[in-house]
């Protein structure tokens, strides 16, 4: 395994994917928008899951929409919570939140790597699963009915910086080192595709733009913000170890699993305030 603080080997010139390969590459894995993807390779997974924190801009936005009408409307802070969960969901057809359901069962059915992977590939939903989607949706919308409660303005921005969290973490989990559990799927076509000085340039891009975003609300709600994506990284990173010693790497389904559990700390760590 690559050590995480050599340089990564230079790309030739042929081999590297450009901005708009890679932002149809994160929009076309990672939504249901329109983006029709140009290459279906290592360097277009690289580009592109570097991208995925812009695809979760995307994601957020377009959820705080409905719940900012509903409370000009006159809707109570629940309400608008519980249809601005609902909208990623939509936006991605409900990949990432049926990979959360599928990692908890491969992790709770306390089996051999290659027997739990065969679990997460069935089509049904176990009862670890089911809990964790409970869990997960109940906090996600309590947590963004307590910031709707304080503000329209702080729960589109909480919104937003939850997705653009969530998609983050996935970031993460393709860099260099983190090995892929199958030999296919989406999966080992991002597993370790991103440098590890682009991951963390990436993380402190977007941590400082949650910082600036919340700055006009005040320094400790920038502060506040700032923590949150670290956070939520935090939780993700230690996911992310649990699934690889467990399955012995990445699937399409932890990376679901990750972007939800990490939406949800930072949306809890800003509930909190």
């Amino acid at each position: 395994m690559k050590d995480s603080f050599d340089d990564p080997p230079p790309v030739p010139p042929s081999e590297r994917a450009s901005l708009p390969d890679g932002l149809r590459f994160a929009f076309g894995t990672l939504t249901v928008l329109p983006a029709r993807i140009t290459r279906w390779d290592r360097p277009a997974a690289r580009t592109g899951m570097a991208c995925a924190p812009v695809a979760g801009l995307a994601v957020g936005l377009l959820a705080a929409v409905p719940g900012v009408l509903l409370l000009l409307l006159g809707g109570g802070p629940l309400l608008a919570a519980a249809v601005t969960v609902a909208v990623p969901a939509a936006l991605t057809r409900g990949l990432h939140l049926d990979g959360l359901a599928d990692t908890a069962d491969g992790l709770g059915s306390a089996k051999p790597a290659d027997a739990a992977l065969r679990i997460m590939k069935q089509s049904d939903i176990g009862p670890f699963g089911v809990i964790a989607l409970l869990i997960v949706l109940l906090v996600q919308t309590a947590a963004l009915a307590d910031v709707y409660a304080d503000s329209w303005v702080r729960g589109a921005l909480a919104t937003v910086a939850a997705a653009v969290a969530g998609r983050l973490a996935m970031t993460l989990a393709s860099r260099e080192g983190v090995p892929a559990a199958r030999p296919e799927g989406l999966g080992a076509a991002v597993a370790g595709v991103v440098p590890s000085r682009a991951a963390v340039a990436v993380t402190a891009l977007v941590t400082a733009a949650a910082a600036l975003a919340a700055l006009p609300l005040g320094l400790p709600t920038a502060l506040q913000y700032a923590a949150s994506v670290l956070a939520a990284l935090a939780a993700a990173e230690m996911l992310l170890r649990r699934c690889v010693r467990r399955f012995g790497g990445v699937t399409g389904d932890v990376f679901g699993a990750l972007c939800e559990v990490a939406g949800t700390t930072a949306l809890v760590l800003l509930a909190l305030g």
